[in-house]
């Protein structure tokens, strides 16, 4: 191209020159002739410091994957005649799951002559559903796959605020301040008998 759109080191506007006064420009200052916008017309280019250009790139990138959230499912299998101990255990984990901000597929499995009852199932994935209301919500309603019933709870709650509430619970604990320690300093001083002591 033989003019380009010249961008100063501080973001300030040059405006458009020819291509070989904006390589004198960034000579003369020490600098690079970047292209940073190839597509526009004429092209953008900035005058800037490559290195560290791709160094502050790289960080940026870096911060940006620290803050990504992955999303986990976490499985859950039950059976149609399940024991209420049992089941209250597998609600337990189920409830855990979903206040850690974590999806739960759970999975009904059929065996034999329970295959002709999908009621049973479709009952106890609506019990569960209905048990974990506080932390968790249906979002893949019940659904008959061969052998197996099928439904997925979301979380109420954000996996990324969970962990913001977990690091900033951490943080507390380190300095000294949590909940329980507060509570402990602000408890009223128990009342003493003074007849007694003096006794």
């Amino acid at each position: 191209m033989p003019e380009v759109r010249l961008v100063g080191p501080n973001g300030e506007q040059v405006g458009i020159v020819r291509i070989d006064d904006a390589l004198r420009l960034a000579a003369e200052s020490d600098l690079d002739l970047v292209e940073v916008a190839p597509m526009a017309k004429p092209p953008v280019c900035k005058l800037m410091d490559y290195g560290k250009f791709k160094y502050e790139s790289a960080v940026k990138a870096r911060e940006d994957r620290k803050k990504q959230v992955n999303t986990v499912i976490k499985e859950m299998k039950l059976r149609p005649k399940i024991d209420a101990h049992d089941y209250e255990t597998k609600k337990g984990h189920v409830v855990r799951f979903l206040k850690a901000g974590d999806k739960v597929k759970i999975t009904i499995m059929f065996r034999g002559r329970e295959q002709s009852r999908p009621e049973l199932g479709f009952r106890l994935l609506k019990k569960l559903a209905d048990d974990v209301a506080e932390h968790g919500f249906v979002e893949y309603s019940p659904k008959q796959d061969g052998r197996n019933m099928i439904m997925v709870l979301g979380p109420v709650r954000k996996k990324a605020d969970v962990m913001v509430q977990a690091a900033a619970e951490r943080d507390a604990r380190k300095r000294g301040d949590a909940p329980d320690a507060v509570e402990a300093e602000t408890e009223a001083p128990t009342e003493v008998d003074v007849d007694a002591v003096e006794a």
